[in-house]
């Protein structure tokens, strides 16, 4: 082929890698966590939040970006003096394996001690195979509801769906969250939101008016618009007036496409879907209708909106219709190696277990097995670091399950109904869905890949399966961060032995000494 002929087709390859080279923020980045009065909805509070500088807080916090391949530097500073919230801070990467990096995964008292006040902590991992939609937060009680959360995303050069979208950039990148007017540490112990923000901004019920978000698309261009529930409670129904979505990765695992006109979307899932700008120029809205808070649409309420260039600035006249093809989780499809480890029969794995959450009224605690998780004093890794190596040794007595190495491990969670549909999430592992919520069928041949589950309701019984190839002590938990301080999770310590001959760095040993 000729130079000019290959021209055309190399051209849009080549900008897209030198937009890639050039991400902002990443893959080496200061993270100054601090204090600051915001009102993303109209209403002024102070919020713990991250940013580039000191001076620079921001909600959600900054993107963070990288290319497949990348090794992260994250280094974050706690400069936090507001002591109606937490003044400790700790960041988890949700998303990211951390094979070989454990101590660098986040969660307080699982695999660190916070880190202190004045004091900064250097994460260092990297991402050799992994590339989509992740983020981040602050992984210490409910310190993330009061603002800690923001987006991260690794662009893959050679993303197998490249010729399906022409704009993936930060401005393609779409947050949820829910938004508490009180601090976490006072607004109870399961608060309900007062307002719905998309992209850090939204309106609450009989407030003032307040600017919504405003997502920019040119008719006739392609959009990977990367959604992120960055939620601590409600899930949201999530859709664009008058337009499909076409799903192409879910909680960065690669699918194969499908179309849809809703998504329903859990606290810590995240979805790469494809927009065609194809409708006629004008405004539409974007709603994210949760479950629980603040319902309806009246006035801009729980949405945001879809501007065409050349459209006015203006509230968009678009209604709302009856989804006609909502997203099933039993219809996303692995795009590469699709296929649940081991055995295609129920209950053949190497380890099976079964995990009965419940819920006590009078204590008002969760428990799985009949015990309620609470943070031990020492974290979990460095027990193992220091010599504990079986369940009976580790803390918090009756939540750690220490797992074998290169075994499939199966996890049944029967669906409660008290604060549900509970979606949790493992750390350091994707795992194959095998049984998904609202359904009864077992698919071990294709099923979804993902980090986070939506357990359903009572009759529901949600399977998993994945692989002990990464050595560590990894959290599974509800990622509503209300029930997780509520003791709704375990500790899964995976082939301890290996941990414990893993390296440290020096200041993750010094993390404990300074937060005593």
């Amino acid at each position: 082929m000729s130079p000019a002929v290959c021209l055309p087709f190399l051209l849009p390859f080549l900008l897209y890698t030198a937009h890639l080279a050039s991400a902002a923020n990443g893959p080496t980045a200061d993270l100054h966590i601090v204090n600051k009065v915001i009102a993303p909805d109209g209403f002024s509070r102070s919020t713990v939040l991250a940013g580039l500088s000191s001076s620079s807080g921001q909600f959600p916090g900054p993107l963070i970006t990288g290319n497949k391949g990348d090794h992260f530097q994250i280094n974050v500073i706690d400069e936090l003096v507001d002591n109606s919230m937490l003044l400790d801070t700790s960041i988890h990467w949700h998303g990211f394996y951390q094979k070989g990096s454990n101590w660098a995964d986040g969660p307080a008292f699982v695999t660190q001690c916070p880190i202190v006040p004045g004091d900064s902590f250097l994460y260092s991992f990297s991402a050799p195979d992994q590339a989509g939609t992740f983020w981040y937060h602050s992984h210490l009680s409910t310190q993330y509801c009061d603002g800690l959360r923001g987006v991260f995303v690794v662009y893959d050069p050679e993303d197998p769906h490249r010729s399906l979208y022409d704009v993936d950039d930060e401005d393609t990148v779409i947050t949820l969250a829910d938004w508490y007017h009180v601090p976490a540490p006072s607004a109870g112990l399961v608060p309900v939101s007062q307002s719905t923000l998309i992209n850090g901004l939204g309106l609450y019920q009989d407030g003032p008016e307040s600017p919504l978000a405003v997502i920019h698309v040119k008719r006739g261009s392609r959009y990977r618009f990367r959604l992120v529930s960055i939620s601590c409670d409600p899930n949201h129904v999530f859709a664009i007036d008058g337009h499909n979505m076409t799903i192409i990765e879910v909680d960065s695992v690669n699918t194969q496409p499908l179309v849809v006109d809703s998504i329903q979307i859990f606290p810590g899932q995240r979805y790469s879907f494809v927009l065609n700008a194809n409708q006629q120029v004008d405004n539409y809205w974007i709603r994210a209708s949760p479950n629980l808070g603040p319902q309806g649409f009246a006035g801009g309420l729980n949405s945001a909106i879809l501007r065409y260039v050349g459209a006015p600035e203006a509230h968009p006249n678009s209604s709302e219709t009856q989804s006609s093809h909502p997203m099933l989780q039993t219809d996303l499809v692995p795009l590469e190696n699709p296929g649940a480890p081991g055995p295609h029969e129920l209950g053949a794995a190497d380890v099976s277990i079964n995990l009965g959450i419940a819920f006590d009224e009078e204590k008002f605690k969760f428990s799985i097995n009949g015990v309620s998780y609470v943070n031990p004093t020492a974290p979990v890794l460095l027990q193992i670091l220091s010599g504990a190596m079986d369940a009976t040794s580790l803390l918090p007595a009756g939540s750690v399950y220490v797992l074998p190495p290169n075994k499939v491990i199966e996890v049944s969670i029967p669906g409660l109904a008290t604060g549900g549909p509970h979606p949790f999430h493992l750390h350091g592992h994707s795992f194959d869905v095998i049984r998904s919520a609202g359904s009864s069928t077992y698919n071990f041949a294709n099923p979804v890949r993902r980090d986070v589950v939506s357990t359903g309701v009572t009759g529901d019984n949600v399977t998993i399966r994945f692989t002990t190839d990464n050595a560590g002590p990894w959290f599974l938990h509800c990622h509503i961060d209300w029930h997780l301080e509520l003791g709704l999770a375990i500790v899964f310590a995976e082939d301890t032995k290996s941990v414990h001959d893993q390296a440290t760095p020096a200041s993750w040993d010094q993390l404990c000494p300074k937060s005593s």
